[in-house]
């Protein structure tokens, strides 16, 4: 079959490599009729995250229809039409059973490459390095899905292929850390980062009853569709001497009653803390830039909430004592995708969200290069490339 390997850094190629094949009865292969680039992938690509070998093929958010099951698969069957969350669920340890999907003990085959940094290892997720799980990823024509009866989500037929793509990872996501916001009504909830997991953030924080959604960035197409999709107000951070000033005026000298970081580890900024990020980074002194972070937590109003979705390593004065003074509380998570695509199938359902709008750019997996390339330089107002294999 045809794929997207990683050959070294910042090195991809579409290539030849073995079909998947069902290693065990749980198993399932699907056959891949959508799969989408995400920020998350840039990290390992640029060599800020280790673990990679050559020849891997990575992708890790898709959706398509199955065409094989083992024998142990019982609810789902050759034919059906699935998204599948980016992390893997066995459905049966503690975690699963308490909806912590991304911490699964059981789906990463590769737990003490992980445990020595984290103290207890992650689930595995498709396409993202050996640390977590070493599985090939969705950047294919097939795909073999692990314990298939609990991450295989039969899609409505009233639900598009690229509606129920983004289910697979970046509406999840979102909503999650939405949630994780604690949201009331008349909140307001400012976003850092307008790529797709930032929108998705921002609008389901509408869905569940913010009366203001803030979005931080600096490209104007983005900010723009952020404000038209879901009525957001917008900063563009390179307009401003301070986004936490700017922030303080919207809010009245408040602050935010909770603030989403969606960029991670590569994230950009302005001023001196910017210059200082990157020289240490391209040292490989700290994996991160980690500018939207420290302005999150800055701008939140006393007693708020700090909802991290963006992807860190080793994070650079990392600004604890005001976590401690103001009072924040923080948190963060891979997503748990499980818990979440049957609600996400009806906000669609409803005319809630419409997820198929971070679709910028369709293209034919032999162009996954090319899409990689406009997608990480955010030519040509890139949002999400998709991949039709």
């Amino acid at each position: 079959m045809r794929a997207l390997c990683w050959n070294g850094v910042n090195e991809l190629a579409v290539e030849t490599v073995d079909d998947p094949s069902l290693l065990n009865p749980h198993d399932v292969v699907v056959r891949v009729r959508l799969t989408t680039t995400c920020g998350s992938d840039l990290h390992f690509i640029d060599g800020y995250l280790p673990g990679m070998r050559e020849g891997d093929v990575i992708g890790h958010e898709f959706m398509g229809e199955i065409v094989e099951v083992g024998n142990e698969v019982t609810a789902r069957k050759v034919g059906d039409r699935v998204v599948v969350p980016s992390f893997i669920g066995c459905g049966s340890c503690w975690y699963c059973d308490h909806e912590l999907w991304s911490s699964c003990d059981t789906t990463n085959p590769n737990a003490e490459l992980q445990q020595p940094v984290l103290g207890y290892p992650t689930g595995g997720i498709y396409g993202y390095t050996h640390p977590f799980g070493g599985y090939q990823g969705s950047h294919a024509q097939y795909v073999r899905v692990p314990f298939g009866d609990v991450n295989c989500f039969t899609i409505p037929d009233s639900v598009t292929d690229e509606q129920a793509l983004f289910l697979s990872d970046a509406v999840p996501t979102g909503l999650m850390g939405a949630e994780f916001c604690d949201i009331s009504p008349g909140d307001t909830i400012a976003v850092w980062g307008s790529g797709g997991v930032g929108l998705m953030a921002g609008h389901t924080a509408r869905l569940l009853g913010a009366d203001r959604v803030i979005v931080i960035d600096r490209f104007e197409e983005r900010l723009a569709l952020a404000h038209k999709q879901f009525g957001a107000e917008t900063v563009d951070y390179t307009a401003v001497d301070s986004v936490h000033e700017a922030l303080r005026e919207m809010t009245g000298g408040r602050g935010p009653d909770a603030c989403i970081d969606a960029v991670g580890m590569e994230g950009h900024g302005t001023g001196l803390q910017q210059i200082y990020d990157r020289a240490k980074q391209l040292l490989r002194l700290e994996t991160d830039r980690a500018t939207p972070l420290r302005e999150a937590i800055l701008a939140c109003r006393k007693g708020g909430v700090v909802s991290v979705l963006g992807v860190y390593g080793l994070t650079d004065k990392f600004p604890m004592g005001v976590v401690t003074n103001k009072g924040l509380t923080v948190r963060s998570s891979q997503q748990y995708g499980q818990r979440y695509v049957p609600r996400m199938f009806d906000y669609i359902q409803q005319g809630d969200l419409d997820p198929s709008y971070l679709i910028t750019h369709d293209l034919p997996l032999e162009d996954a290069v090319r899409g990689y390339d406009i997608f990480k330089n955010k030519q040509e107002g890139c949002v999400r490339a998709v991949f039709r294999p």
